[in-house]
């Protein structure tokens, strides 16, 4: 399970009545981990700026199985993405199970950074037989 979704925000999303900032809460609680690196990578761009390579980005492991977990639901689920990258107001880029880059919110699609980012070249190059099983 990706979420711990309580009853009543459960009863909330049957009604239709589920908020941004009520599932962001959600992914908060939920996937702490995941919360606190896509926070501070966040906190790093609005502030300090995306410097010399136009983003900033983590490629430390994470510290456990559960950590890794959290990161790649969160990721893989286009809704807790897309709210990360609202509530944030950044765009998330992944490669793979750690590296998390965050770029400046409505320019990053169009941006060389961004493609050369995500591009098949860059993830090749990004590989490593020690991220063979992560």
């Amino acid at each position: 399970m990706s979420l711990d979704v309580s009853p009543e925000l459960l009863d909330a999303a049957e009604r239709g009545e589920v908020s941004d900032q009520q599932f962001a809460d959600c992914v908060r609680d939920s996937l702490p981990y995941a919360w606190r690196m896509v926070s501070d990578l966040s906190t790093r761009l609005h502030v300090d700026g995306a410097g010399a390579t136009g983003f900033v980005d983590n490629t430390t492991p994470p510290p456990d199985e559960q950590a890794r977990g959290q990161l790649l639901r969160a990721l893989a689920s286009d809704a807790i993405r897309g709210c990360l990258e609202r509530h944030f107001g950044v765009r998330l880029a992944f490669q793979n199970c750690h590296r998390v880059a965050v770029f400046p919110s409505g320019t990053a699609e169009d941006s060389d950074v961004y493609s050369t980012f995500t591009s098949v070249r860059s993830q090749l190059l990004n590989q490593s037989p020690l991220l063979r099983d992560c």
